[in-house]
């Protein structure tokens, strides 16, 4: 029997903020080109990993 039904695409009812990136860091500043660069094309995939690895990426203490 065929079915009569389509795929239900929820949105997160709680998103996440994107993390920022640190002032002068070389790393963060590439991710956030590399994140608005993919969001731009609807690469979601890429944007999810860029935010991801800016949220793991270490600093120095003292930097915030």
């Amino acid at each position: 029997m065929p079915r009569n039904c389509r795929a239900v695409h929820l949105k997160d009812p709680f998103p996440a903020p994107e993390p920022e990136p640190v002032d002068g860091c070389d790393v963060c500043a590439a991710l956030v080109r590399q994140r608005t660069e993919a969001r731009a094309i609807g690469d979601k995939t890429t944007v999810v990993d860029c935010n991801v690895e800016l949220s793991r990426h270490p600093h120095a203490k003292g930097e915030s």
